[in-house]
This record gives C-alpha cells, sequence and structure tokens, in this order.
C-alpha cells in the first residue's frame, strides 16, 4: 500500500501497475476484466468506481 494510502489514486497510476504480478497479488485480473466486458463497462471507468468507493469508505476499510 502506498504510503499515501488513497490519497491522490488515479485511473493511470492503477494501470500503470496492472501487469505487475506484485500489485493486488489476489486479484485475478482475466475475472475482472471479463466482468467489466460482460458488463459493457470500460475497464477504466471499473476502476474509477473502485477508487471513488474506496476513498468515500476509506476511514471504515481502514485507509
Amino acid at each position: 500500500m502506498r504510503p499515501e494510502k488513497m490519497q491522490g489514486m488515479s485511473v493511470k497510476s492503477v494501470k500503470k501497475k496492472w501487469a505487475s504480478k506484485g500489485f493486488a497479488a489476489g486479484v485475478n485480473r482475466d475475472i475482472i476484466s471479463g466482468g467489466a466486458e460482460m458488463l459493457g463497462i470500460d475497464l477504466q471507468h471499473i476502476i474509477q468506481l473502485t477508487i471513488d468507493a474506496m476513498t468515500e469508505a476509506s476511514e471504515k476499510i481502514g485507509l
């Protein structure tokens, strides 16, 4: 986790680290990409929605 946690998190920074096995190591990227495709939603939009939701709930989830 970044020292600044969710502060300043961007879609660009997540996409940059997306291919790194160490980033969100327990996440199956194929499932996320497939789910986005099934929903007809761009992966970048899914990432932004996730960042927004995690930022809003950051205190509750310890970020």
